[in-house]
């Protein structure tokens, strides 16, 4: 009697574990709000579809970069176990590494896949040699201009930006418009003013940071001349005086407006400038990469987005698979026809549904591969402060020499990434 009670408990604790094995592991997205949910949410079905064993919750942040960053960092410094996938700003990966936060993926997202992917996203996702992100879709500064115009005036799109100026100053004078501009950016002093400049800096063959050795350039010609070139021929002049309080949607305003020949904004600008419902200039524009300086290449600041998988995930095989399958090749084609997101995937430009309902990313995707990222620091933020003042005060104020301030500005990077460099693990 005691043996047959045994084998019925032995019976009923195997047959508990094969159920519970044979249950769904439900996984964490922490993301922030889409702008097409649906399209996500289909995406999610189809990997249900195919991985019955796994599912999804999704768990919706603000759509606010700087708050949905404060919920992600909180969660992750508590050792929070309930996120398994979160999303990642281009400029978070290094920090994520060095905290200690994401998951280092190299095994599992080989170099032989990465190079099936852009190159400067990829670069943005490594730390210390090794890789903690997967690109999901990407952007970067590109450069729209009035076709119309041009073709008007027999110009072809400038290559440098003295020769933006000289077609610009043409069009104004042949179009008698006093409201018109020549161009329309971003300079108010926030994180757009530290894209804007650093495509002005690198077109001039400057950089910011010297990485490695932790030196700030900033008072190197390159950029001196760079900087004093916005300061002297774009505010107050080539765009308005008011541009130094532009974000995004201010600048795209005037452009669309008809009030400005040329325009630097994201991939997104794209559409809406091409909304007859919301733009003066539909059907009008062109677009392509950025100018550079005379004798220097085009140069674009990253944006995008990546997936990281938390360290403190239980799930961390189920999470991956989750990253796998939204950054597949099917994924990205569908992000890109459906939601407007540009590739990460190289090979998703070449297809044929993509060229012929989105001929414009062919035009993107010069710029994207001349794309470069921010300074790779895990102290990135405080960087970008010490950079979004000093550029605000040299680009305002008067003619005066800013060697001084761009002096002082550098010293004080330096120390930050030394700071970095102390907490690093």
């Amino acid at each position: 009697m005691k043996t047959i009670r045994l084998l019925i408990t032995l019976f009923v604790v195997f047959l508990s574990a094969q159920l519970k094995a044979e249950e769904p592991r439900t996984i964490v997205f922490l993301t922030w709000k889409p702008n097409q949910p649906e399209v996500w949410e289909r995406l999610i079905r189809h990997f249900h579809q195919q991985h019955p064993k796994i599912r999804v919750q999704i768990q919706v942040g603000p759509h606010s970069s700087t708050e949905y960053h404060a919920i992600v960092t909180q969660r992750l410094k508590n050792k929070d176990d309930s996120v398994d996938v979160f999303f990642m700003d281009v400029i978070w990966p290094p920090e994520f590494a060095s905290a200690g936060w994401a998951m280092e993926l190299t095994s599992k997202f080989t170099i032989k896949e990465q190079k099936k992917f852009l190159h400067a996203p990829i670069a943005a996702n490594t730390y210390m040699g090794q890789i903690y992100g997967v690109p999901c879709y990407l952007g970067c500064g590109l450069f729209y201009y009035r076709k119309d115009f041009l073709d008007k005036y027999d110009f072809k799109p400038p290559r440098s930006w003295t020769e933006m100026l000289t077609q610009g100053q043409a069009i104004l004078k042949g179009e008698a418009d006093p409201g018109l501009h020549i161009y329309s950016a971003q300079f108010k002093q926030y994180e757009g003013l530290v894209c804007n400049m650093l495509e002005f800096i690198w077109s001039h063959g400057g950089i910011v940071l010297d990485s490695q050795k932790g030196r700030g350039l900033l008072t190197k010609p390159f950029a001196i001349r760079a900087i004093a070139f916005v300061r002297d021929q774009i505010i107050g002049k080539a765009a308005p005086r008011g541009a130094i309080n532009y974000e995004e949607p201010e600048s795209l305003e005037l452009f669309i407006q008809g009030k400005a020949v040329f325009h630097r904004n994201w991939p997104y600008a794209w559409a809406v400038a091409n909304d007859p419902n919301k733009s003066r200039v539909a059907g009008k524009i062109g677009v392509g990469a950025l100018p550079a300086f005379p004798g220097h290449s085009s140069a674009s600041t990253l944006g995008g987005w990546q997936f990281g998988i938390s360290r403190w995930s239980k799930y961390p095989e189920e999470a991956w698979q989750f990253v796998q399958f939204m950054t597949s090749y099917e994924s990205q084609k569908a992000l890109a026809l459906e939601a407007g997101l540009a590739p990460t995937r190289t090979l998703v430009y070449r297809d044929a549904e993509i060229r012929k309902k989105m001929p414009h990313l062919n035009a993107f995707l010069p710029a994207f591969e001349r794309a470069r990222p921010r300074p790779l620091s895990p102290v990135y933020p405080m960087i970008s402060q010490e950079l979004q003042r000093f550029f605000s005060q040299a680009i305002v104020g008067s003619p005066s020499d800013f060697s001084g301030l761009a002096d002082a500005t550098s010293a004080r990077i330096e120390k930050v990434v030394r700071l970095g460099a102390m907490i690093r693990p």
